[in-house]
């Protein structure tokens, strides 16, 4: 009986088995990037995907912003997580006053908040935005931050 209980369970999962996928890495080198649009950011903003929506509609992208570079204001209808790796940064909430962010840390903004990130005026930045798509939209861009809310 248990013999038969095994096979019978053994067959069952052969499908689910034969059609598993492999691991799939993607080398660094392999990732092509290219500078921001200057309809989204101010400076220069270096973007590489690090991975299209392949879990649930999450995508994340490498942004590195040289000294002065920011995104311009905008919002994720699923949030978005930011992995600081490299250099300091600023990060601000519409309203709120603006933050310093450095490497090793890590910012959350809730859906639908208002913000922006980016450089300081005399560092540069790199970081992992990770995010969710909600109906195929990522993110929904505003305008761009002036100069006097940079420099505020």
């Amino acid at each position: 009986m248990k013999r038969t209980l095994l096979l019978g369970l053994a067959l069952a999962a052969a499908p689910l088995m034969a059609t598993a996928q492999s691991v799939e890495i993607t080398h660094h080198a392999d990732r092509a990037g290219s500078i921001g649009s200057d309809e989204f950011f101010t400076g220069t903003a270096y973007v590489s995907p690090v991975f299209a929506p392949k879990m649930n509609d999450v995508s994340a992208g490498e942004v590195t912003f040289l000294p002065g570079a920011r995104s311009a204001w905008h919002t994720h209808p699923a949030g978005q997580m930011l992995v600081i790796t490299h250099g300091t940064g600023w990060t601000q909430e519409r309203g709120q006053e603006k933050h310093i962010i450095e490497a090793g840390d890590v910012v959350w903004c809730p859906p639908g908040v208002e913000h922006w990130h980016g450089a300081t005026d005399s560092t540069s930045v790199t970081h992992y935005a990770i995010q969710a798509g909600v109906d195929g939209v990522a993110v929904e861009w505003g305008e761009k931050v002036t100069d006097a809310e940079y420099g505020e």
